[in-house]
């Protein structure tokens, strides 16, 4: 082969690999092929020369590819952290992508803890060892640490062995448990020179042996800038949503404080201009309502409704408003037959207007809100509010600011009526100590006042302790306030004239429950009527303090009761001696099944206890067999009840009997 032929040959051979991309062991080939043909000397230094050239070129191209990957990686991270649709997804592919260039076993991240004061493992890829996944590491301590600490890349080929670093238990536990041999960790910075800041650290690692490049260093402090980058990016993107939010949370704050101010303010101007006007309780209690849209219901102190429930506007035929469970009606004290009604649902008012008094707020008592009226420290009463359990901070001040103004008209109404009733109070004692005198000019005076003595009123006599009797006037100004009654101080005792209607021995039970509960010990009352003229009433309050004085002997202290409840004892105190109403009222089951019946029930009682109660002489008094007496009294205890022959009871149907006998005689 001539000389430039073979030369040319060998040549071409070493850029056909080149252009393969052959590795490099396959150039040294072609020198060999060279001396195998037996080329010349001259030719051999030519082609080794060539050869050398082509390994030059070979490893440039490799470099240029290496490098031409790495900034792909780089741009494909920097297209990632443009995006940043997610701050944990990105530090993956760093990590990954970091793993992937540098040819390394593991690669992972770590981030300071400010709280705990060291760093953490953020990412790992590669990682087998949950030991090494969970490290935590001082500043300072390991690798890891001494990269934190100085804000410098450090590599070592071999750790456990690298006495530069500061080695701990737990450490180096964990690399042994990973088997990582080499490592090199560079700093995320922000900011450059000494004003950066080192917040994480990036890490390559193999498990065997390796001496890492200065390129490979590079190349990882290029990744860990970017990493810092989006790290950063993404706190400053946190921050800022963080401020929107509270931003918006702001404007909202504004908003409705705004509009709270300005509802407030109208309410000020609604009420202001209500009170003005010579609005009452019930007007600021149905305002209220209207205003915070649900049910409102003004109190007295014991826990009685002065109002009727007044219901908000979009409330109406809602439920009344009455804590416990029990509606305004059910509270009043009195049930429709007159008689006492349960005092659980006023008690459950009294209790929550307490608990108001005591917090100076209005408090949520069985989903009803409940606010104390006060002057100082004296409860006036309560407003109730039903239907806004959701009931927030401005409207609450509302609610609470409403109590301020009833409080206001509260005092002023208890003014006038204290007033009022002073005059009343003349009116009442001259009634009393002379009703013959002038009966024409106390109605007319009484019809000055608001008082039509000519229509039918009950008459309550009241009486409690001596050291607490001063009490009682104003518990029953307080007890008939707003009523329109009148009540005055006689004789020891407070007479009270509510307007007629209801049973004297029912209303005397209700008023001396309340006037107990108000004076805050036993309130004995007495009723009597209902009466109409002066006359009349004088007498009832007469019968009215005789049955007191009865309630007292027998033991009845704070109770309430009439004369006509009194058995016999009503007979001899009633002004009107009902003696058929008593005979009727003690002996009636037992006529009426006699007459139903055709028996002798009546005549066998009567024969009962006119023999002593011995069952031979009555026998023998009937002329029926001793037998026929037992079952005949038994009946009788079948119909009048077990007690029929106590003695107490005893006593009223023999006096019965008698009062018979003597009207048939």
């Amino acid at each position: 082969m001539p000389k430039n032929t073979s030369v040319a040959a060998h040549l071409r051979r070493l850029l056909e690999l080149l252009a393969a991309g052959a590795p490099a062991e396959d150039f040294g080939a072609v020198a060999t092929e060279a001396r195998r043909v037996g080329a010349g000397a001259d030719d051999l230094a030519e082609i080794e020369q060539a050869t050398q050239a082509a390994l030059r070129v070979h490893s440039a191209l490799r470099q240029h590819q290496r490098r031409e990957a790495e900034l792909t990686a780089l741009f494909d991270t920097a297209g990632d952290l443009a995006a940043l649709r997610d701050l944990d997804a990105v530090l993956r592919s760093i990590v990954r992508r970091a793993r992937m260039l540098l040819g390394t076993d593991t690669a992972y991240l770590t981030l300071p803890d400010e709280e705990a004061g060291d760093t953490f493992m953020r990412v790992t890829d590669g990682s087998v060892s949950v030991l090494f996944q969970n490290l935590r590491l001082q500043l300072g301590e390991g690798l890891g640490g001494l990269v934190a600490q100085t804000a410098r890349p450090y590599a070592t080929p071999d750790y456990r062995t690298d006495e530069r670093f500061h080695h701990t238990h737990s450490i180096d536990a964990g690399v042994l448990d990973e088997g990582l041999v080499a490592i090199l960790g560079v700093p995320l910075l922000l900011g450059s020179g000494s004003g950066g800041k080192v917040i994480g650290a990036l890490f390559a690692a193999d498990r065997t042996p390796r001496t890492f490049s200065p390129d490979e260093v590079a190349l990882l402090c290029s990744l860990a800038n970017h990493a810092a980058i989006a790290i950063d990016t993404a706190k400053a993107m946190t921050d800022a949503r963080v401020a929107l939010a509270e931003l918006a949370e702001a404007n909202a704050v504004i908003r409705e404080r705004s509009a709270a101010m300005q509802r407030a303010e109208e309410s000020h101007d609604r009420l202001s201009d209500l009170v003005l006007r010579g609005g009452d309780v019930a007007d600021v209690a149905a305002a209220v309502a209207d205003l915070l849209q649900g049910d409102v219901t003004v109190f007295d102190a014991g826990g009685w409704p002065l109002t009727e429930t007044a219901r908000g506007a979009d409330r109406a035929g809602g439920s009344g408003g009455a804590v416990g469970g029990g509606s305004a009606h059910d509270a009043t004290g009195v049930d429709g037959s007159g008689g006492p009604a349960p005092a659980g649902a006023a008690a459950a008012v009294v209790r929550a207007a307490e608990d108001s008094r005591a917090t100076a707020h209005a408090v949520l008592h069985d989903g009803r809100w409940v606010c104390a009226a006060l002057a100082g420290q004296e409860m006036l009463g309560s407003l109730v509010l039903s239907g806004r359990p959701d009931l927030d901070g401005p409207d609450r001040r509302l609610f609470e600011r409403s109590s301020v103004v009833t409080s206001l008209l509260l005092l002023l109404r208890r003014s006038v009526a204290e007033t009022e009733n002073r005059v009343r109070g003349d009116l009442i004692t001259d009634l009393l100590t002379a009703p013959d005198r002038d009966p024409a000019g106390l109605v007319a005076r009484g019809r000055n006042l608001g008082i039509d003595l000519n229509r039918p009123h009950l008459v309550l006599v009241a009486s409690t302790d001596a050291d607490v009797r001063e009490r009682l006037a104003g518990a029953a100004v307080q007890y008939l306030f707003g009523t329109g009654s009148v009540s005055a101080e006689h004789a020891g005792t407070v007479m009270l004239v509510p307007a007629g209607g209801a049973a004297p021995g029912g209303a005397a039970r209700a008023a001396a429950e309340q006037l107990t509960h108000l004076v805050g010990a036993p309130v004995t009352v007495a009723g009597a009527g209902p009466a109409a003229g002066p006359r009349a009433l004088a007498d009832a309050h007469a019968e009215a303090a005789r049955c007191l004085q009865a309630l007292h002997v027998l033991g009845r202290r704070g109770a309430g009761g009439s004369a006509g409840e009194l058995g016999f004892l009503g007979v001899l105190l009633g002004k009107d001696h009902d003696v058929e109403g008593f005979v009727a009222a003690t002996l009636g089951p037992l006529l009426e099944y006699d007459e139903r019946r055709g028996t002798q029930l009546v005549r066998t009682l009567a024969a009962y206890f006119g023999c002593g109660g011995s069952l031979t002489r009555a026998k023998e008094e009937l002329h029926v067999h001793i037998n026929t007496v037992v079952q005949r009294l038994d009946r009788i205890q079948a119909i009048l009840g077990p007690g029929w022959n106590s003695p107490e009871h005893a006593l009223e149907l023999q006096l019965a009997l008698r009062l018979r006998l003597l009207s048939l005689s």
